[in-house]
């Protein structure tokens, strides 16, 4: 698949999942890495995340066990949070999430990533946001 079509499908993953931070994560890099973002709508999300062997759902839990389990990725652990709820998980799926992080990340990963599940979900109350 060329770039452009890469790019395209990429962007429009993103835009199912969480298109407002998306935009902001990319308009940050314009100044200093554009061929990042690049990258990330290209292979993440336009060869990685368009894949068909798991449904959007399935692809947001897993990013936040991983995100939650590297303990280092607070921004795109809060974006994956957003965008599973986004795209369909409960609040329960989510915290089901952290606690299974706990058995093979350790309690400091899920409950630094449960604060975390904690300040998107009252972010989006506040913002009258239903998920």
């Amino acid at each position: 698949m060329d770039e452009t079509k890469r790019y395209e499908q990429g962007w429009k993953r993103l835009q199912e999942t969480n298109e407002p931070q998306a935009r902001q994560l990319l308009d940050s890099l314009k100044d200093v890495a554009p061929d990042l973002g690049r990258y990330i709508v290209e292979f993440a999300y336009g060869d990685v995340l368009s894949r068909t062997g798991l449904d959007a759902k399935s692809r947001e839990l897993v990013s936040i066990g991983i995100l939650a389990a590297l303990g280092n990725a607070s921004p795109q652990l809060e974006m994956h949070i957003h965008s599973a709820l986004n795209v369909g998980c409960t609040r329960e799926e989510i915290v089901e999430t952290m606690i299974q992080t706990a058995v093979y990340a350790g309690f400091p990963a899920a409950l630094n990533g449960t604060a975390i599940v904690r300040e998107v979900f009252l972010e989006r109350e506040r913002n009258g946001i239903r998920s």
